[in-house]
């Protein structure tokens, strides 16, 4: 029993996730999430949280274009390349997020969670999407930005999402049909996406 919020940056994913679970009762799982990844991977928690569904960096990608057009720059099996510090984290990202779906009564934030326990879990995945207007309002007010730099937080953040699960996944984050429930804010309001997510929930689950 686990509800995954995926959300556009700025949409109100994390306030939808926490009025969620306070209606059912349920845990919420946002921060706490790269807290465990941290312990885990031996990173402060700012590290991760730095990392988090980010494009890969230069180096990461010419060591891995390098030993895939030029393994004889690589002799030695042994002297592998080092492999990316996100692929690492992915890895460690899973387990958590495998360890929180077996507690279950959990709402969790992001990291991809919808496409980690795709058909292996009783899960409800849900895409929280809002205008862009209102999301860029949301960034500006949240991050103290001007509207130029607001905009350019907000498209970067969402590509990276996108590519992260892509990417590791080969999902498109545009696909409805790997949600159950897609959901705008700015058309519907917090309020009745809320009550939306937790009718089905309990129709499914029951309270408590």
């Amino acid at each position: 029993m686990i509800i995954t919020i995926s959300r556009q940056f700025g949409a109100g994913g994390s306030e939808v996730a926490r009025r969620v679970a306070d209606a059912l009762g349920w845990r919420v799982v946002d921060n706490e999430l790269i807290d465990r990844v941290a312990a885990k991977a031996g990173l402060p928690p700012e590290e991760v949280a730095q990392r988090e569904e980010r494009a890969p960096g230069f180096i990461e990608r010419l060591a891995r274009a390098l030993a895939r057009s030029a393994p004889e720059l690589f002799p030695a099996p042994a002297e592998k390349v080092p492999e990316p510090e996100e692929a690492t984290l992915l890895r460690v990202t899973e387990t958590v997020v495998a360890e929180l779906a077996a507690e279950g009564r959990v709402v969790l934030v992001g990291r991809a969670a919808s496409a980690v326990l795709r058909g292996e879990h009783d899960a409800m995945h849900v895409k929280i999407v809002a205008p862009v207007a209102l999301r860029l309002r949301a960034a500006v007010e949240r991050l103290g930005l001007d509207p130029k730099e607001a905009e350019k937080v907000l498209q970067e953040t969402d590509a990276n999402r996108a590519r992260y699960l892509k990417q590791h996944y080969g999902r498109d984050w545009e696909d409805t049909a790997n949600f159950h429930m897609v959901l705008n804010t700015g058309a519907l309001g917090l309020d009745e996406v809320v009550a939306l997510i937790v009718a089905s929930a309990t129709r499914r689950w029951g309270r408590g």
